[in-house]
């Protein structure tokens, strides 16, 4: 733990505490509250714990005031343009970028454990045809471990870092196989000769009838997708890999866990959303009485795709988001794709609009996104497990850097408003 800077003095009553104030390299100080509880019998109420640093982490920083986000120490924007993902899963793993030699190493090692365990394929079959793939990704990353017995062994770091390896390795194959199956569509093996990127568009959309023909657009749109959802600091799926990481339990059940958050509409369905609203929207020409709708408070009526809960003013990730999504329309040739045309008008009528403007509600990354899978032919059901094929290069680099720092069982307390000290009565007895 970082050593405290200063203090805040806190009194209840007659008793008084000091409290440390810890400075972290970036953002704002935190208080150590800690002896709130032991000398005060106090206890910090934090609904959501949205005022509450739950930990301390050195792999990525956010500040929503300012619209950035580093991912040790690097602005994104910088990794977006300029790197792969798989530089950037590196990074995120090791805290720093890898040398050539470390490049080719890691990449290969990504491919030979890409992967699965043909035993693994008989897990698919027992899904019916109609399930969530979310609900087939998050069955079977978690049933990972009892193929990989290992894993178990958290205490070893080289075990550690093989279960990381396998871990971003194979969930795109498990989220491409998961599409296939929904789809009633044979399995497609990854190849050594593709990238990150390039292979789960591989498995997503070859087939064995004929050559898959990989468009480097298109695969540098995914790879800056994937680049920009890989992690995002203690959000809620994030902290619910560390949750139950801090319980001992192997690295595939916490990935799992996060993944079942990370299913949530109001985490990992926004770019879902957006489409929702762009279909109850239908037309061009509905879009001004949509946006009057929006103004209007009373009438319940979101704008999906706009502003931000971090970011204050814009999303960093949209711009980069926005010229993918450009790009791949103009590579695809798309250009009257209802959808599409509706959301590029409604984009430039909110960024003209003085109301959208005042309040900072610009297009965020989950805006782009979508209109991106739609573009490529994504059904929307298959738009959270490339978010968890995303992410989990967060997730996993956040469990690691938990295991190998203060690992702690997490255990809240809480608020009690429910009944005091009551005793039982037969039931004869009860009115």
């Amino acid at each position: 733990m970082t050593k405290p800077v200063s203090s805040v003095s806190v009194t209840a009553g007659d008793e008084s505490v000091s409290l440390p104030i810890i400075k972290g390299t970036m953002g704002p100080d935190v208080i150590d509250i800690h002896a709130l509880s032991s000398a005060l019998g106090l206890l910090n109420y934090d609904p959501g714990f949205v005022g509450t640093a739950s930990c301390e982490s050195k792999i990525t920083f956010i500040d929503g005031e300012k619209s950035l986000l580093l991912y040790r120490g690097y602005p994104i924007e910088e990794l977006a343009e300029r790197a792969t993902f798989t530089e950037v899963a590196y990074l995120l793993l090791n805290e720093e970028l890898p040398n050539v030699e470390q490049y080719r190493h890691f990449s290969q090692l990504l491919k030979k454990q890409s992967l699965l365990h043909e035993q693994i394929r008989n897990f698919f079959n027992g899904f019916r045809r109609d399930a969530h793939p979310m609900a087939i990704l998050c069955g079977t990353v978690g049933a990972l471990s009892a193929f990989y017995h290992e894993a178990v062994d958290i205490s070893n770091e080289a075990s550690r870092m093989l279960s990381a390896i396998r871990l971003i390795a194979k969930i795109p194959t498990i989220a491409a196989w998961a599409y296939k199956y929904t789809q009633g569509e044979t399995f497609m093996y990854p190849r050594s000769e593709y990238s990150y990127s390039e292979n789960l568009l591989y498995m997503m959309f070859a087939t064995p009838m004929e050559p898959y023909v990989m468009n480097p657009v298109v695969a540098r749109a995914i790879d800056r997708i994937l680049i920009l959802h890989a992690d995002h600091e203690q959000n809620a799926s994030t902290s619910t890999v560390r949750l139950a990481g801090s319980t001992g339990a192997n690295p595939f059940a916490c990935i799992s866990a996060g993944i079942a958050a990370l299913w949530g509409p109001a985490h990992g369905g926004a770019n879902e959303a957006v489409l929702k609203m762009l279909d109850s929207i239908g037309r061009k020409e509905n879009i001004p009485a949509f946006i009057e709708k929006v103004k209007d408070k009373n009438s319940g009526i979101r704008l999906m795709g706009f502003g931000h809960r971090v970011y204050k003013n814009f999303d960093p990730r949209a711009k980069i988001m926005q010229n993918a999504c450009h790009d791949v329309l103009n590579e695809l040739g798309i250009t009257h794709e209802p959808l599409l045309e509706l959301a590029m008008e409604l984009e430039k009528i909110a960024l003209e609009d003085p109301y959208f403007i005042e309040r900072k509600l610009y297009p965020n990354v989950d805006f782009y996104s979508g209109i991106i899978f739609r573009a490529l032919g994504i059904p929307s059901s298959m738009f959270t497990p490339l978010f968890a094929v995303a992410r989990a290069t967060g997730w996993i680099s956040q469990w690691k850097e938990m295991i190998e720092g203060t690992q702690r069982i997490n255990r809240p307390r809480q608020l009690y408003t429910g009944a005091s000290l009551r005793h039982f009565t037969p039931i004869s007895t009860r009115d």
